[in-house]
């Protein structure tokens, strides 16, 4: 499947669903782009966005989503209320408009770069007071004695020319494609739905201010960056409980909606990392950590079906949907000894690598270590009818294993 490739993943992930989104506001939100009868939905779209995105920001204790939202909210409403869209060529609506063109890009690279500790602790409540304040420096910069100050954000850098296809100053426009590219960035490197959501919200709200000019209402389009926002927190959300962010692999959440669905014929196999803990006592949690990434890697590309799963601490499921226990040994056993024959090196720095990896630098004074996994292995029967049961037996075998000396497959 197309999918699979690496190239194509990165390229869903970052097209969707923002980038969608913003093509449908395009093709819709724009005048005469919905019949008639569907207007009154319009109307109350930016409403609805906004009060979800409030509450379940709210709900989820995402400080980021509510000020994003609320930063979205207080752009649209400055520049309605002081009638200062695309169109605004002089006096205070364009001083209002460069203004906001200018600090909104800023407001949305700052929260998409905040560490999230939740929306009542005291850097929420310092961010808030922020945003709130802008109101207020806008309202400053407004006054007549400050003309100089308010034609600085109209500055132009470069020959007017090239830009009059926007009504979006150079200095504002500057900071969009600085915001954006810096986004962009962010996304490849975290791989994080909410950094997208954040690029798109950019691209949005970059439409709403570019497309005033033309009639367009720029409240349609905020709302669009606000609902690319809620979004991308729904997708951080279900990851966040559904896959294990350390490993990669999904969760025991995933795991316990699995079993029920796989029928009368499946196994499960637990798998156990031997002395992980000796590993996180001797070179710390950090190093234990990336033991535990490597090693679910292997287990997560079992062959023969098998799906991994986290279960908890150095703890892995594999489910073979359809097959008893005795033919999932071999794909097992294939497993274990790719476990067993890795060797890893740990270089000074505590940063552990593969071995077949190329060395970098000086690799003589780095230190060997090897892991090997146990594992147990149960398949549904009569005496086995729940997936509880199957994964207690599992857990039997695995005993077996680890009192065998581990580094073995047992049934």
């Amino acid at each position: 499947m197309v999918l699979k490739s690496p190239t194509w993943k990165w390229l869903y992930s970052l097209v969707v669903p923002g980038g969608l989104l913003v093509l449908a506001a395009l093709g819709f939100l724009r005048p005469l782009g919905l019949p008639g009868w569907m207007q009154p939905l319009v109307a109350v779209y930016p409403y609805i966005v906004l009060v979800v995105g409030l509450l379940f920001g709210w709900h989820f204790d995402r400080s980021r989503m509510v000020l994003a939202m609320l930063s979205l909210a207080l752009a649209d409403g400055a520049l309605l209320i002081l009638a200062a869209g695309g169109g605004a060529t002089e006096g205070v609506g364009r001083i209002v408009f460069n203004a906001v063109a200018f600090l909104l890009p800023l407001n949305l690279l700052a929260l998409s770069l905040m560490t999230e500790r939740g929306a009542l602790v005291r850097s929420g409540v310092v961010w808030l007071g922020v945003t709130l304040s802008q109101l207020f420096l806008v309202a400053w910069i407004c006054r007549p004695g400050l003309a100089e100050l308010a034609a600085s954000l109209e500055f132009a850098y470069f020959d007017p020319r090239l830009t009059r296809w926007t009504p979006i100053a150079q200095p504002a426009l500057f900071v969009f494609v600085v915001a954006s590219v810096l986004q962009l960035a962010r996304f490849m490197f975290y791989k994080n739905p909410i950094e997208s959501g954040f690029m798109w919200a950019l691209v949005a709200s970059f439409i709403a201010l570019h497309g005033s000019r033309f009639g367009w209402n720029p409240t349609n389009y905020f709302a669009t960056a606000g609902l690319i926002l809620f979004l991308a927190l729904l997708e951080e959300s279900y990851k966040m409980t559904y896959h294990d962010e350390l490993t990669g692999v999904p969760g025991r959440l995933a795991l316990d909606q699995t079993l029920p669905g796989l029928g009368s014929r499946y196994s499960v196999a637990v798998v156990d990392l031997d002395h992980l803990k000796e590993f996180n006592n001797q070179y710390g949690k950090g190093v234990g950590d990336q033991v535990l990434q490597m090693v679910a890697r292997k287990i997560a590309s079992v062959p023969g079906g098998g799906k991994a799963f986290r279960y908890s601490g150095e703890e892995f499921a594999v489910v073979f949907s359809g097959k008893s226990a005795g033919d999932t040994l071999a794909h097992l056993e294939t497993m274990r000894k790719t476990v067993e024959t890795a060797r890893f090196a740990l270089r000074s720095g505590g940063r552990l690598r593969e071995q077949s990896e190329q060395p970098s630098g000086d690799s003589s004074s780095d230190e060997e270590l090897s892991v090997t996994v146990s594992v147990g292995v149960a398949e549904r029967d009569d005496r086995k009818p729940t997936p509880d049961q199957v994964v207690k037996a599992a857990y039997r075998a695995l005993y077996r294993a680890k009192m065998g000396g581990g580094n073995q497959v047992k049934r």
